[in-house]
Formats: structure tokens, sequence, C-alpha cells
């Protein structure tokens, strides 16, 4: 299996930059002569593969992008055909000046190329080559920074932080002064901490029109115990190839991409030293551009779907929805809540033939979410692999997760809350904040653990065969104890449940309650706060500087201890 799942990977990277659009016969002719180019490192082979590339080229001139070149290049470097080489190095140089924040310089000056270019590196030819690498590496990064400052400058109107909490929150739910932006992709930096930063895309609507407020959708990747951090996030890595349903029907609906770039180390799976990242990113991009607070949906595949769903699962707070290809649906750093998807929705889109997560784990977890009344929906294509998304017949999957996400909104002030969580880091969910364990406590009768057993696994064997496995494993852990708060509200009167909880802040939105009557809190069936509730204009500045939210605006909260 490690053999096919590489193989997979490597053609997603060597083709990721290759646009589907009104290219699939050029394009299926360059991967088969990179195909051929893989069978055996020898110069028969070399010569095949590259004579195929050179067939492709003169087919379809129109067509010829930076990755064939690059190829073409590396081949005729191997076979000593210099002229060749240079040849193809140039086109691709030239090729570069047409291509927006193009890194094709890393191509001379990146650490494969001493290996690559063996042949061609005693040449005068390549210290030319090596000198325009350069210049082309620092036009790059100077267009990387300049379109930053563009795409994060706006109308400054700074909130009136002199004016009473009514006015300012009039302001704050009107808030504008967005402008227009001269790009539709934006590579923009994501600072991790003193010593780490990553990079993350904003792909933008054609005509993006900054009065017009506009869905948004972040794509989690999968793998990422194999990705790295990155100082720049071009489109042609992102947009196409596997993703290219999400940016075709993106552009069709007015959504903006947003596609974060995690590590082994920072991501949105396996380390809780990198969750922070889709909400700050997300905080970051409605300073510059007008998104729809209610509107806003993650997604991913793999390990980005668990990504997605480990979302759904700790800090839904920001989100509308939640989307998955080829899941797993657990919590790999803590327990699995389920209960929690009551406050939201997930669609999954699986496969019956993914070594990810097994199709019967799929049936006992959709008949799990079905005994709770859980918003999720399950979509079964069978008889493709975990690399789902690499297929056309993917399609018609991306046309429900769009079809969705239009019609779906978020409800900023629910009746209704259900929250468990075994880190005090994500005791937060909609008007229920800052909620502390009380790990000493005895659980409520009712706070109860939900799991399933599975006894069957897909995997790989030595031949590439698919093969069921048997297995004797529950589908989610609970290594630390957790806490539960069951909460409602109607009529300016609170009802709140809790289960190994030590206390919590409730935060009040004029739209939750009447501000000119009492608000009433009972607490496990006790009154603990009864008073009126006025506007505090330092905390709803503080609030809103944290999340830029013009639909769930606070006005105070009450501390319950």
């Amino acid at each position: 299996m490690k053999q096919q799942i590489v193989k997979h990977l490597f053609l997603l990277y060597a083709f990721i930059c290759i646009p589907l659009h009104g290219q699939e016969t050029y394009s299926s002719l360059t991967r088969a002569a990179l195909e051929t180019m893989w069978q055996s490192a020898d110069s028969a082979t070399y010569k095949k593969s590259l004579a195929m590339y050179e067939h492709a080229f003169s087919l379809f001139p129109d067509s010829i992008e930076d990755m064939g070149l690059y190829k073409a290049s590396v081949l005729a470097g191997y076979l000593n055909e210099k002229d060749k080489a240079f040849n193809y190095l140039n086109r691709l140089f030239q090729l570069s000046s047409k291509l927006p924040l193009s890194t094709n310089w890393r191509l001379i000056i990146g650490e494969y190329a001493q290996d690559e270019y063996a042949n061609l590196l005693s040449d005068p030819r390549w210290s030319d080559l090596k000198s325009k690498a350069l210049k082309a590496k620092q036009t790059f990064y100077d267009d990387l920074k300049a379109q930053e400052k563009e795409f994060y400058a706006v109308d400054k109107v700074p909130l009136n932080k002199t004016k009473d909490g009514k006015a300012l929150y009039s302001e704050m739910k009107k808030k504008a002064g967005y402008l227009p932006k001269q790009h539709q992709n934006y590579s923009l930096t994501l600072v991790i901490n003193d010593t780490a930063r990553t990079a993350f895309l904003v792909h933008l609507p054609p005509n993006y029109n900054p009065a017009k407020r506009y869905p948004l959708l972040f794509f989690l990747h999968g793998a990422v115990r194999n990705n790295l951090l990155t100082d720049y996030l071009p489109a042609a890595w992102v947009l196409y190839d596997w993703n290219r349903y999400y940016t075709k029907y993106a552009e069709l609906n007015d959504v903006i991409l947003v596609f974060p770039q995690g590590s082994k180390e920072f991501n949105w799976m396996t380390s809780d030293k990198g969750f922070f990242m889709v909400p700050k990113i997300l905080t970051l991009v409605k300073k510059a551009i007008n998104v729809d607070d209610n509107k806003v949906f993650i997604t991913g595949h793999s390990n980005g779907a668990t990504g997605s769903f480990s979302y759904l699962m700790k800090q839904p707070t920001p989100f509308a929805g939640f989307y998955g290809f080829n899941t797993q649906p657990k919590v790999f750093t803590g327990g699995t809540f389920v209960e929690n998807i009551k406050n939201r929705s997930f669609i999954n889109f699986s496969t019956d033939k993914d070594y990810y997560y097994p199709p019967n784990a799929n049936d006992d977890f959709t008949k799990l979410m079905n005994s709770i009344n859980a918003d999720y929906k399950e979509y079964r294509y069978n008889g493709f692999p975990h690399w789902f998304p690499e297929f056309d017949e993917s399609e018609p999957a991306y046309k429900i997760l769009f079809a969705d996400l239009l019609q779906r909104q978020r409800n900023p002030f629910p009746k209704e809350i259900s929250w468990e969580f075994d880190d005090n880091r994500y005791g937060n969910i909609d008007w229920l904040t800052n909620i502390k364990l009380d790990t000493l406590a005895s659980r409520k009768a009712w706070h109860k653990e939900k799991n399933f057993k599975i006894s069957q696994w897909l995997e790989y064997n030595e031949k590439d065969s698919l093969i069921t496995k048997t297995v004797d494993k529950m589908a989610f852990d609970f290594p630390r104890k957790s806490g539960k708060i069951l909460a409602k509200y109607a009529n300016n009167v609170f009802h709140i449940e809790t289960s190994c909880i030590k206390s919590f802040t409730v935060n009040i939105s004029p739209e939750m309650v009447d501000t000119n009557k009492k608000v009433r809190i009972y607490v496990n069936g006790k009154l603990r706060f009864d008073k009126r509730i006025g506007y505090d204009a330092s905390l709803m500045l503080k609030n809103f500087d944290a999340t830029q939210d013009r639909s769930q605006v606070w006005i105070n909260q009450i501390d319950i201890r």
C-alpha cells in the first residue's frame, strides 16, 4: 500500500501546477511521459520519456506549461543533451514572466538542482541562468510583500470607542470599509510563533464586490505528517488537480476559498499546537474581505477531513457547517464527543475501498448519528479508493456540497446548546464561553460516553491488493475526564445543567434577551443570576477585535462560578 500511496502523492505534486481547463489530451500525454520516466533510471527509458514530452509539445504548443518544460529539461540534462536542456530552461523562464508569483527560480537554485542538472553545472550558460534565478527570487518576494500589503488595505474607519453601547453595537453590526482587490489570488503569511510561520492562499470569486458579503470555505489538506510549512502558497499549487471541482463550483457560486498550509508539528488533526490556525486565518481574512459571518465552512480530504470533523467537535463557533471527503470521524488529540455535532452539521463523502476508514465503520457511525438525531449525512461512492477526489466521478459530490453550503447558514444565537470537552482550551461554544472542568466531581447520570466497536479494517498487502483485516478496536478514545453542559433559553430565562463543570460564562446579545428586563439564570435547578444587563463597550471592542464577527456580537457577559 505504501508504494501505491506514494505514487499518488507524487502524481499529485507533479501535476498540481497543470490546469485542467481544456488540456486533458496534453495532460494525459505529459502524465504518460512522467510515468515512463519513473519506470527505470536508464538512458533508454529517459530517451523514450523525453520523446514523449517533445511529442506533446509539438501537438499542443499552446498548452505547454512549466512542469512539462521542467521535466523535459531534467531529462535532457541527464542525457547530456545540453542544448536541449538549456532551451527548455530558457523557455521555462520566459514562461515564468507571464505567470503571477511564479516560483520556477527554485528549479535553478533549489536543493535538488545540483543533482538534477549535474551535467550542466560546468557550462557557462548555467551561471547565466543562476543569475536570472536569483533576480527572479528577489522579484518574487518583493511582489509577494506588495500583494499582501494591498490585500489588507481597507478604508480605515475605526470603531468609535466613545459611543454608548447601543450605538457601538449598531456600528459593529454594519461595519464595512472594504476595498476592491487587484488580484483574485493572494498568498498570505500566518505567524505561528516567534520562529515559525506558514502561508495560506485566498482565492476570491471573479468580480469580487467589496459591498457584498460572501460565503467562505476553508479546504484543509491531508497527509499532515508529510507536509511542511511554507513561505508562500501559489494558486497553481492548490486550485487544480484534486481540488479542481472546489475551484469550479466556488467560482460558479461566488464562494471565497481559503487554503491553509500545515505541517507535522502544526496542523488540525494530530496536534493542538496548530489548531488555532484556521480560526486565526478567518479573523485575518475578515479584516480585509467582506465575509458573510454566518456562512463560513470547513472541508477537507483524508487527514484534512478529519481536521474538519475535529473543528466540529472542538471549536465550531465561527462556522456554519462541515464537510469531509474520505473522513475518519475521530478526534486524535482527546475524546470524541459526538453529541457536539448537534450544534452544527457534517456531510461525509465516503468510498467503499478506503483503507483510511472502512465502510462497516461508516455504517455504524451513521447509525450512531441517527440515534442522536444529528444533522449528519453520508454519501457512499462504491468502487473508489481513498483518493476519490482524483476521479472525475467525484464531481457530483461537490455539487452536493455546494448546494448545501448555499442554503445553510449559522444560527449565531441557538436556543439550545449541548457541549462536552476534556480540555479547557475548548470550553467555548456560541454564547457559552470560558467553561472550566471540575475533574474531581462525579458525573451526572445523563453524562455518558458514546462509542462503538470496529471489527474489520481495510488495508493493502504486499501485492497492493486491498484486503479485509480483523481488528478489535473502539471507534473513539477517551484519554481524559470530560465535562458536559446543557443549556437553553427563552423569554430572558436560561436553564443550564452541568456535569463536572466548575464555572462558565454566559454571553448576552440583544437578539437573545430583552435588555429592558431582568435576565434569570438557573444552574442545576438553582437561581444563580437575576438582574438586568447593560452594554459593556470595552468588552464589546475586545471580543470584536478577536473575532471580527459582525453577526455574533456580545454586549455583556455573566460569569457563573
